[in-house]
């Protein structure tokens, strides 16, 4: 199989706890995988995380390169960062708790990596939309990209993808790339790129049976991210 990826969006499967995951994915167009370092079934030591990105890095992708690896936290310190990093070469910190963005800031001068904000989209700030934007403004500088995610996290839900045009302007307004999360799955992904042409999606349960990463799902998301 063979895809087309010039100009689609890029794709992080979150969640990796074990190899047969990552030898489901080879050859597929995945630019992003995430480990889960907060408190979550799905939550891996340093240890067995930095033990997947040596098999990730055997394994043929369609690029040609391997995956970037993501590191999930939620209200780390900068120790615990500090400790994790010094186990596990990540290339991305992205942080899902109520970080600020001189925090934000910190952790990518300190350990020179790549840092994302996941941002929760509240039924308030859905209804006012520029209300809900104007949080972008402050982590202008202080990260590279925005994560929208459904409010809770983990929740297997969508939130309201109308109020997408309003923060893709603000993040570009903001030099910030946008990222799409939230209940997506390989059955309603098509939709969303095909209206929003969002700069990447990350998925997790969506791509689970019974809790375990399913190989035929990922192929599937893939080809519906990347064939739109």
């Amino acid at each position: 199989m063979t895809f087309s990826v010039s100009g689609s969006s890029k794709i992080k499967i979150c969640g990796i706890m074990d190899d047969a995951t990552l030898q489901g994915m080879s050859g597929l167009p995945v630019e992003y995988i995430g480990f889960m370092f907060a408190k979550s079934r799905r939550q891996l030591t340093p240890e067995r995380a930095a033990e997947l990105l040596a098999v990730v890095k055997q394994i043929p992708m369609a690029s040609g390169n391997p995956p970037l690896a993501v590191g999930i936290f939620v209200n780390p310190t900068l120790e615990q960062l500090a400790e994790t990093l010094s186990v596990v070469s990540l290339d991305v910190v992205q942080l899902h708790g109520d970080e600020t963005p001189e925090f934000c800031r910190q952790v990518g001068e300190r350990f020179k990596v790549d840092v994302w904000r996941a941002l929760p989209i509240l039924e308030d700030t859905a209804n006012q939309p520029d209300r809900g934007t104007q949080r972008l403004d402050a982590y202008k500088g202080a990260v590279s990209t925005i994560l929208l995610d459904t409010a809770g996290g983990g929740t297997g839900k969508t939130f309201r993808w109308d109020v997408i045009p309003s923060y893709q302007e603000a993040a570009i307004r903001n030099g910030l790339e946008l990222f799409i999360a939230g209940g997506l799955n390989p059955g309603n992904v098509n939709e969303l790129i095909t209206t929003y042409h969002p700069v990447g999606v990350d998925i997790s349960s969506g791509v689970e049976t019974d809790g375990v990463k399913d190989s035929h799902k990922i192929t599937a998301f893939v080809e519906r991210v990347k064939y739109s």
